[in-house]
């Protein structure tokens, strides 16, 4: 395997995971088209995208330390709840659960087709969040109640169709429980940590003993490509997220799924 589809699709991963268009369905479709496929390819695209989960360690350590009761003496305290464990577990449950039992299922959507249909799906399911949200009774993270993260969590279910999109799922699953874009996207970035090094893990112990040392520096470069790209976009990114309507990234989903419909099936 050529170091350099690593590198294309580490950057592709990197430059997409924090965003609501669906890295796992861009991997795919670059894999497609690149000859990249197969159970060492949907191995690399669950494992990589650690690395670009990682820089959200980077990015949000304080407040994952202060999920521990780690308290930041540099930083003034929030009164009133604060966002805390129980919250992560209520949000991630449902989708951990079903990925494992389904998880053979699952690896049979990874393909071109079924990731235009979840780029149309996911993107109407977006506008709608957009369309019908109620009024906000969250604008910050820590105001996240465990019922809103409750709704989050059976939201993100939803990504386990390859090209929904986790972020996507999620922010627009927030919004309709009554959490700002903005809450929701922190909370999402926040609860893709335990999620993502569960998979990576999974993915890790399944695969290791047909791996060579050739796969080994295969998915070590994309997984330090994913990482360093991803540090270094994320904070637009998040900003982005915060900032645009989630109905700008439905066209562009749009846009995405008809250049792939033309291109694989047409």
């Amino acid at each position: 395997m050529s170091l350099w589809i690593a590198i294309i699709i580490g950057i592709i991963e990197g430059l997409t995971e924090f965003l609501p268009v669906s890295s796992t369905g861009h991997m795919i479709i670059a894999g497609h088209a690149m000859n990249f496929t197969g159970a060492k390819a949907e191995s690399f695209e669950v494992i990589i995208q650690l690395g670009a989960i990682l820089a959200i360690a980077v990015l949000y350590w304080r407040k994952v330390l202060r999920l521990f009761g780690v308290k930041d003496k540099s930083a003034k305290q929030a009164q009133g709840p604060q966002l805390n464990l129980i919250h992560i577990a209520i949000g991630i449950v449902p989708a951990l659960g079903l990925a494992y039992v389904f998880r053979d299922y699952i690896k049979l959507l990874f393909m071109p087709e079924t990731v235009i249909i979840s780029l149309v799906v996911g993107g109407i399911f977006m506008m709608v969040a957009e369309k019908i949200q109620p009024d906000v009774t969250a604008d910050t993270m820590d105001q996240i109640t465990y019922k809103q993260a409750f709704f989050i969590g059976i939201s993100q279910i939803l990504s386990l169709w390859p090209g929904f999109s986790r972020s996507g799922s999620t922010i627009a699953g927030g919004m309709l429980a009554g959490t700002s874009r903005a809450a929701a996207a922190d909370f999402t970035f926040i609860m893709a940590l335990p999620i993502m090094t569960a998979a990576c893990g999974y993915e890790l112990l399944k695969s290791y003993s047909m791996m060579t040392m050739d796969d080994a520096l295969f998915f070590a470069v994309g997984f330090v490509v994913s990482f360093v790209v991803a540090l270094l976009a994320v904070s637009t990114f998040i900003k982005l997220v915060g900032r645009l309507k989630l109905t700008v990234f439905s066209y562009y989903r749009f846009v995405l799924a008809a250049v792939v419909f033309i291109y694989f099936i047409f």
